[in-house]
């Protein structure tokens, strides 16, 4: 029975040495094949990187609602802006149906994308969908865009990590990243002041729609939980200067089931801890290019074990499921 997330260093696949670097593609194949989550350590973000992204999120997750409000995400389907409470309900994604998340977010997606057909909202809506930004705090803007490069350049070295892991080349995935629409969200989990609905948690229950999570995760009362596949929900660790990683749907789905994408929510802190469990998580969701063909990777079939999915794409497999996780559910 799983009850731990593996700590994987990254820096065994950069040192040169072929044994070395076959032994962590192993380990990361056993990971993400027994639980779909690890935290990383050497991943190469400058710890100023993390902290002035924290420092700025909390300022702004502390201004007034109006000024919030200001910068509402526009439709129920785009990840952008800002997305107060009562407006996201990450269970409902899968079929489930509870309260929703006692959470805010605020969310972007790239910046900086070339003015073309491929990035037209004609063609690619909500995938590119226009970034808004705060009048204030005046750090955030700045403080986002440098997280978002240098975990974009995580999350491209994560996918070659475990294209090895896969027995493929290095830069299998990489023609299906070079024009992604990964996802960067705050998620401010405010320190509950009263009374939770009945069945209400933090964020609820779900797996993730992309290609992979990476979460920089902060210790408090009422943290990220993990339930293995047949197993009871654990806590995932919060240790300084990591990333948990976890595996989504579509890499699942490209694994044929090798790998799995496991349930996870965030759980309401015990009565006693209230007051002080406030906490800032900070993740990026890698969502690669919304037309790359998600069909099984052929290194994960052969007679025994035959494609179980037909070919869908990004755009096809994310869009309404997010959606459906998506606004102010209405009154009974």
């Amino acid at each position: 029975m799983i009850d731990r997330i593996p700590v994987i260093d990254l820096n065994r696949f950069e040192t040169g040495d072929p044994t070395e670097t076959k032994q962590a593609a192993q380990q990361l194949d056993q990971a993400c094949r027994e639980i779909g989550f690890l935290v990383i350590t050497n991943h190469g973000v400058e710890a100023s990187v993390q902290q002035a992204l924290y420092d700025a999120g909390h300022a702004f997750f502390d201004m007034e609602l109006d000024h919030k409000m200001t910068i509402r995400r526009p439709r129920d389907d785009q990840n952008r802006g800002y997305i107060p409470y009562g407006e996201e309900t990450l269970a409902r994604m899968h079929g489930g149906d509870t309260p929703p998340d006692y959470k805010e977010v605020f969310a972007i997606g790239p910046y900086d994308r070339p003015d073309d057909d491929y990035h037209s909202q004609d063609r690619s809506y909500p995938n590119f969908a226009p970034n808004l930004w705060p009048s204030g705090p005046a750090t955030l803007e700045p403080a986002m865009k440098r997280y978002f490069d240098d975990i974009d350049g995580l999350s491209r070295r994560m996918a070659g990590y475990f294209a090895l892991a896969l027995d493929l080349p290095v830069d299998w995935f990489a023609d299906k990243l070079d024009k992604h629409a990964s996802q960067l969200r705050l998620l401010h989990y405010p320190a509950p002041t009263g009374e939770l609905e009945a069945g209400q948690l933090r964020c609820g229950a779900h797996t993730d729609l992309g290609m992979m999570t990476i979460l920089r995760n902060e210790a408090a009362a009422g943290g990220l939980q993990v339930r293995p596949r047949g197993g009871d929900w654990i806590d995932a660790p919060a240790i300084d200067d990591t990333f948990i990683i976890n595996i989504g749907d579509l890499l699942m789905r490209w694994s044929n089931d090798r790998w799995v994408s496991t349930p996870h929510r965030v759980a309401v802190p015990e009565a006693e801890a209230r007051a002080r469990s406030r906490r800032m998580s900070i993740g990026f969701f890698t969502r690669p290019n919304y037309d790359a063909p998600i069909s099984c990777i052929p290194t994960c079939t052969d007679a025994k074990h035959p494609a179980k999915y037909e070919t869908t794409t990004v755009k096809e497999y994310n869009d309404a499921r997010f959606a459906r996780g998506a606004g102010a559910q209405e009154a009974a």
